[in-house]
This record gives C-alpha cells, sequence and structure tokens, in this order.
C-alpha cells in the first residue's frame, strides 16, 4: 500500500467510529492514537491498516459483550476470545485458519503493549497468551521451466495491455519481487547497467537490490517504448508499470491478469504473482544457486524463511533417489558360465 493509499484508508476508517467515539479511555480513541504513533514512527502502510481492521474486529467482539474499554480486558476475556476464533466457522463451514487466528491475537496484543508504555493501562492482558503455531507448509505449488515457458508465451504482445503484461511476467519470473513491489515500481528503479531492479521500501520497510536478466530487460524497454507513453495520461507520473487508466496498477489486479494467464496456459496449477516467485527460487536452488545469496534477492529477514526452498527443490534429491535406492537399480546378471575345457583323451 502507497502512503497516498493510507492516507485513503485512514479517512474512510475514521469516518466509521464504534463505540462511545467520545470517550477518551475507549477503544476508539485509543485506536486512533495508536494508529497515529504507528505512523509518527514510520511503520509500513500495510502494517497500520492490518492493525486497524484486526483491533477494530477485537473491539466490536469486547462490544457486543458490554466491554466498553480496554482496562476492562482480562486475561479469561483473551482466552475466550481465542477459543472463539477456534470455533469460528466461516459462511462456507471453514474454520479460520490458523494464520488467520494468529493475527487476530497477535494485532490486539500488540495494541495492548502500546496501551502499557504509554501508560493507558497498568498491565497487558494478553501478555501471557499463547499464539497458535503455524504449520510449516511448503508452496502449493511449482512450475517447471517449460510450463513457465508456456505461460510468459500468453499476452498479446500486439496489444498495449498485452506488451505491458508479457514485461510485467518477466520481470515477476526473473526477479521473484512481490505483487505490491512490481506495482511500486518506478521507471529509475530499473538500472540497465548494471542489469539490477531495486525495491524501494519493500516488506518490512526495506530497500534492497535485485538482479534482472537480460531477457526482462528487453521487455521492460520493448513496453517503454511502445506502450508506456500511450497508457500515461499525467507526465510526471513516475509508476513503470500503468494501469489502462494511466495509474499505478492494484496489486489484486495484478494477481486476476496473473492467474488469467496461468488458465489460459492449460497448466493445471493454482497460483498467481507469487508462484513466480517461489519457482524463480526453486529452480534457481536446483541451479546450484547459494542459499544466501537468494535470502538477499528475496528479501528475507532470516535465512530459515528461505531454507523452506530446500524442501521443495528435489531434482537432487530424485537423483539421488534413483542412484542409491536398492529397487532403483538394474537387476544384477548372474556371471555368465565359462565352458569346461573337453579332456583330451589319452
Amino acid at each position: 500500500m502507497r502512503p497516498q493509499d493510507l492516507s485513503k484508508f485512514l479517512q474512510s476508517f475514521r469516518s466509521k467510529p464504534f463505540g462511545d467515539e467520545s470517550d477518551p479511555r475507549g477503544f476508539w480513541q485509543l485506536l486512533l492514537q495508536h494508529l497515529e504513533h504507528l505512523q509518527v514512527r514510520n511503520y509500513a502502510a500495510d502494517t497500520i491498516r492490518t492493525r486497524a481492521l484486526y483491533v477494530r474486529a477485537f473491539a466490536i467482539w469486547c462490544l457486543d459483550r458490554d466491554i466498553e474499554h480496554p482496562l476492562a480486558v482480562t486475561k479469561p476475556l483473551m482466552e475466550s476470545f481465542q477459543r472463539h476464533l477456534f470455533r469460528y466457522r466461516k459462511e462456507d463451514g471453514e474454520p479460520l485458519s490458523w494464520k488467520s487466528q494468529k493475527l487476530h491475537l497477535s494485532h490486539p496484543k500488540l495494541f495492548f503493549r502500546y496501551l502499557v508504555r504509554m501508560s493507558h493501562l497498568p498491565f497487558n492482558p494478553c501478555a501471557d497468551i499463547e499464539l497458535p503455531r503455524l504449520p510449516k507448509s511448503l508452496p502449493k505449488a511449482i512450475l517447471s521451466a517449460d510450463e513457465v515457458e508456456r505461460i510468459l508465451a500468453q499476452p498479446d504482445i500486439t496489444t498495449l495491455h498485452g506488451l505491458r503484461d508479457r514485461a510485467i511476467l518477466e520481470t515477476l519470473y526473473s526477479t521473484g519481487i512481490r505483487r505490491a513491489e512490481l506495482c511500486n515500481l518506478r521507471l529509475d528503479s530499473i538500472d540497465v547497467e548494471r542489469h539490477t531492479l531495486f525495491v524501494h521500501k519493500g516488506k518490512g520497510q526495506k530497500d534492497r537490490y535485485v538482479p534482472i536478466g537480460l531477457r526482462a530487460l528487453l521487455w521492460i524497454a520493448r513496453y517503454v517504448e511502445t506502450a508506456r507513453d500511450r497508457l500515461l495520461l499525467d507526465a510526471k507520473e513516475p509508476t513503470l508499470f500503468l494501469s489502462q487508466h494511466g495509474r499505478p496498477l492494484n496489486p489484486d489486479s495484478l494477481t486476476e491478469y496473473a492467474r488469467h494467464y496461468i488458465e489460459s496456459s492449460g497448466v493445471n496449477k493454482d497460483g498467481a504473482c507469487h508462484i513466480f516467485r517461489h519457482t524463480m527460487a526453486t529452480l534457481m536452488l536446483e541451479n546450484g544457486a547459494e542459499l544466501r545469496y537468494l535470502q538477499a534477492i528475496l528479501g528475507h529477514e532470516r535465512l530459515e524463511t528461505t531454507q523452506i526452498y530446500t524442501r521443495v527443490a528435489l531434482r537432487k534429491l530424485l537423483e539421488t533417489h534413483a542412484k542409491t535406492h536398492p529397487a532403483e537399480q538394474p537387476p544384477k546378471q548372474p556371471p555368465e558360465e565359462t565352458p569346461e575345457e573337453p579332456e583330451t583323451p589319452e
């Protein structure tokens, strides 16, 4: 989310107060102070948006139970909220994912930690709440190199949007950047001479340089030279990839584009933008890339996050299995019997 988008979100958020909006000790006023605190300290826009939504959901749950002030929240109440999340069922009958349950708990926990730090509360009722352990799941789908090429060939490059989309897909595959990072790319983010792409304030508000291949650079150059100016409405707009209205792309729209091209290619695998990130990392590992270099490219804070790709890079495992498993070895041929020489009669 860009800063201007955060401003629009907060404006809309403030127009929908809950509880007693004039009570300085109520959820609403304290939450607004917390969001301002995060803004002043330059927290990521997505973090502020997420904090607002999850704390709001918890506060409304409390208000439905006549709990009007954070001061009235106790540890038993938080445990009750945790059980509520565990038992909750969505419209399709499915439970909340463990990740969703953790988010519903962790954001109020951070909100209460802020209230204690600012002396609004004497203690944090969430301090001893144990968050759910998340399963260590693998990426759902990884593309082969041939499947990627089939997908990349789907956009109609004779059209403005098709040429733009081919450049986008090539960039996702070459760099492994996240969809929001791609939407925020500027014209000056590309360094052709150094074959690098500059990610400004990626996840965690961190800048980084990412290698980008020659083929992706050529498609970007082709898009800029023949299509971007025809999509552009404001000559001052610095964003690299533009929508049909000449504005920066919306990440959700980008997801729909990528999913459409995967489906139209006939590749029967679920995914959209992120599947190119998983695929790039897995294929590079299989081709001998060192894990720490891959960590820097992907922008992972911890090496453990990158190590997940060692569990899906199967080529070397398959080769080792085929070479060493007894059942995979060709049957041994019995030694040929050497015929005995006939005895020479005396």
